[in-house]
C-alpha cells in the first residue's frame, strides 16, 4: 500500500474531512433543492394547459424560468452568483458557501424531472378524483404524489447523483470536499494516487445512493 498509495497514506485525515464535506454539501443542498424543485415541478404540472389550476401566463413564466436556469453551465453559475453567495453567507469560499450555487444549479433540473414523473400518472385516476369532488390540493397529495412516488424516487436518485458531480466541480474552485483534493492536490501536484482515490470514493458514494434508491423503489412498488 505504501508503494501504491504513498501520498494517500499521508493524507488520511484530509480524505476523511473531504468526504464529510462532500456528504455535507450533497445532503444539505439536496434537501433544500428537493423542496424547491418539488414545489416548482408541481406548479408546472397543475398550471399547464389542461392542468388542475390551468394558468397559461403563470405556466409560461415558470417554464421559461426553469429552462433558463437549466441552460446556465454550472461553472459559470458559480461565478455569476458569487455576489449573492457573498451576501447570504458572507464569503464565496468553503463548503457552506457552495450550497447557494449548488441549490440554484440543481433545483431547476429536479423540477423538470418531477414534472415529467407526475405527468406519467394515469390521468384517469386524476379525473376520477375530480369527479368525486376532491380539491386540487387533495389531488396533488393523494393522487399525483402517491401514484407517482416510485418515479419521484427514481428522479430524486438521478438528481442526487448529479449533485455529487456538481460538488466536485465546486470543490475545484474552493468549496472543499473530494473535488478540491482531486484537483488542487492530486492534479496540481501530479499526485495521481490522490486523484485516483478521490475518484474511487466519489464512485462509492454514487453506488451507495443508487443502491439505496433501488431498494426504496422496490419497497414502494411492492407496497
Amino acid at each position: 500500500m505504501a508503494a501504491l498509495l504513498p501520498n494517500v497514506l499521508q493524507m488520511k485525515s484530509e480524505f476523511i474531512q473531504a468526504t464529510l464535506a462532500t456528504l455535507y454539501m450533497t445532503a444539505v443542498s439536496a434537501i433544500i433543492a428537493g423542496v424547491l424543485g418539488l414545489g416548482l415541478g408541481i406548479l408546472l404540472v397543475v398550471t399547464q394547459p389542461g392542468g388542475l389550476l390551468s394558468d397559461q401566463p403563470s405556466y409560461q413564466l415558470l417554464d421559461k424560468a426553469t429552462n433558463l436556469l437549466r441552460s446556465v453551465p454550472f461553472i459559470i453559475l458559480l461565478a455569476v452568483i458569487s455576489p449573492l453567495t457573498n451576501y447570504l453567507i458572507g464569503t464565496t469560499v468553503g463548503t457552506t458557501a457552495s450550497l447557494v450555487p449548488l441549490v440554484l444549479g440543481i433545483f431547476p433540473f429536479y423540477a423538470r424531472q418531477v414534472q415529467n414523473a407526475l405527468l406519467d400518472v394515469d390521468q384517469g385516476i386524476v379525473e376520477a378524483a375530480q369527479s368525486m369532488g376532491s380539491s386540487p390540493l387533495a389531488i396533488i397529495f393523494r393522487v399525483y404524489l402517491k401514484e407517482g412516488l416510485p418515479d419521484l424516487i427514481r428522479v430524486s436518485i438521478v438528481t442526487v447523483i448529479s449533485l455529487i458531480g456538481l460538488t466536485t466541480m465546486a470543490g475545484a474552485i474552493g468549496a472543499g470536499g473530494l473535488g478540491d483534493i482531486a484537483i488542487s492536490i492530486g492534479y496540481a501536484r501530479f499526485e495521481n494516487d490522490v486523484t485516483l482515490v478521490a475518484m474511487l470514493i466519489i464512485l462509492v458514494l454514487v453506488f451507495a445512493v443508487q443502491l439505496a434508491g433501488d431498494w426504496l423503489v422496490k419497497r414502494v412498488t411492492h407496497d
